[in-house]
């Protein structure tokens, strides 16, 4: 047993043994939060809710992953697109691995919502609309979101090899802010600034999460 899995049974322990369903309001994103996301004009990034729920981004995170903007807000969950979305599957090179990983994530990081109402929702959405989603839930696997390495095939600028930080918001500690770089003077480092150049092209826009 890792320390996600033995971290995750101490939370467990200390649950209350039954806890009615009840709804939790979807996060959202301080003002300060965004302008400090749209500061960073050659970084990815958006912020992530324990649900996977998407509640802010800024251009580059929208160039990098998918124009989020353009998902209507009940269906912005990240692990909802890499199920159910095709060009994420293209995307990440071990497509497999990121989402298995994701579903570890979500199942850990919301070892304090039991009874939350949203995520058995989109967990009984998921597990009807995929086989694989439902065998992988199942497995109850756990893991901490914190830090990592992926690699993307963006259908733009090629293959990018991106080092990824998770970073907890301290005036909301349910949200954290995903951050992608690369080494200076790498390849891929050389391609998010042709990214970012890509993006400030009005002829492909994308939008941050105040324009949605």
């Amino acid at each position: 047993m890792d320390e996600d899995q033995r971290a995750y049974l101490y939370e467990l322990a200390a649950k209350d043994e039954f806890r009615p369903p009840r709804r939790q309001p979807r996060p959202k994103a301080q003002p300060q939060l965004q302008r400090m996301l749209d500061d960073m004009a050659h970084t990815p990034a958006f912020v992530i809710g324990p649900r996977t729920e998407i509640v802010a981004w800024n251009t580059m995170g929208a160039a990098l992953i998918t124009d989020f903007g353009k998902i209507p807000e009940k269906q912005r969950y990240y692990i909802r697109l890499l199920i159910t979305d095709p060009t994420m599957r293209e995307l990440y090179a071990d497509w497999e691995g990121v989402t298995r990983l994701a579903i570890a994530q979500l199942r850990m990081h919301n070892t304090n919502n039991p009874g939350d109402t949203q995520l058995a929702a989109l967990v009984g959405e998921l597990s009807i609309r995929d086989e694989q989603f439902r065998k992988w839930w199942g497995a109850h696997n756990v893991a901490v979101r914190d830090t990592g390495t992926k690699h993307l095939r963006h259908p733009v600028v090629g293959d990018l090899h991106l080092d990824w930080n998770a970073v907890t918001w301290a005036a909301d500690t349910n949200l954290q802010i995903i951050v992608w770089t690369a080494e200076s003077g790498t390849p891929t480092h050389d391609s998010l600034r042709m990214l970012a150049s890509w993006a400030a092209d009005p002829g492909h826009a994308v939008r941050s999460s105040n324009s949605a």
